[in-house]
């Protein structure tokens, strides 16, 4: 087992297992999202990305830091299961900032809940927003504290190389962009190790280029690419730019909960700040 479900309650800040309900599926996403940073700071530490359990609970509960979908969603989902919301993992292909005409590889998961015998989409590690939970039926949406509207279509024909199912987002209600597309294949273990690897090796994986950190707050979405800070509410957005290396590792640990060495600041500091 990855972690006994106490220690992970107590990291994620709840103080019993919500009911294996949407209301709890809800309820243990928003609070894991909103206690464990989304970072990739050990790619560009030069380590690998482990998935072992002894790597993930180390990392993720034991420790101030964070990780990423392959490290959320194996935390998450084991949990889920724990709590009597059996789950299974899929990939998806994310289409945020590809270029027209591209197929991005599948490298992102997540989970497939069953509930009360209905099928429901459970992310606790898409960087780039907080998708909440939804049901697997087309049309569902879910509104997010930042004031995106989430939605999940069946876009697509099963065994469509894009996917049958695409999960979109939008801030005004009408322009709709696309986050990720799935199926719901089963999914290995060896295709989630093989998935990881691309993302933390290829010189073209976003995750390989800068410093990417994100988490959920109570009133929207803060990220942090390289040294820009965004915090995103349903009032507005507001960018800034973090000033030194020192601003930068306690923003990490005040806004993140990630707590870095001052040899691993050292170590990232050049590339971020000259």
């Amino acid at each position: 087992m990855i972690c006994d479900l106490p220690s992970y309650l107590a990291r994620i800040g709840l103080a019993t297992a919500p009911a294996a309900t949407p209301q709890g599926l809800e309820q243990v996403q928003r609070a894991h999202r909103q206690a464990i940073g989304f970072e990739n700071l050990d790619v560009m530490l030069g380590r690998g990305i482990g998935l072992e359990p002894a790597d993930i609970r180390g990392k993720l509960v034991d420790r101030p830091r964070g990780g990423y979908c392959f490290e959320h969603n194996r935390l998450f989902g084991a949990m889920l299961a724990t709590m009597g919301m059996p789950t299974r993992p899929l990939l998806a292909r994310v289409w945020l900032r590809v270029l027209p005409g591209v197929v991005p590889p599948r490298t992102h998961t997540f989970s497939l809940v069953t509930l009360a015998g209905e099928q429901w989409l459970a992310d606790a590690g898409f960087g780039s927003s907080y998708v909440p939970p939804m049901p697997l039926a087309d049309g569902a949406s879910a509104l997010a504290a930042d004031g995106y509207r989430h939605r999940l279509r069946r876009a697509r024909a099963p065994g469509s190389l894009r996917g049958e199912w695409e999960v979109e987002r939008s801030h005004d209600g009408t322009t709709w962009e696309a986050q990720y597309s799935f199926d719901t294949t089963e999914v290995a273990a060896l295709d989630l190790a093989m998935a990881n690897h691309w993302v933390a090796t290829r010189p073209e994986s976003r995750f390989t280029q800068a410093c990417i950190v994100s988490i959920v707050q109570p009133q929207g979405f803060a990220s942090l690419l390289d040294r820009q800070m965004t915090v995103q509410t349903a009032h507005g957005r507001d960018v800034s730019e973090l000033p030194d290396a020192a601003a930068w590792q306690r923003t990490l640990a005040d806004v993140f909960h990630i707590e870095l060495s001052d040899a691993e600041v050292a170590q990232l500091a050049p590339r971020l700040f000259g």
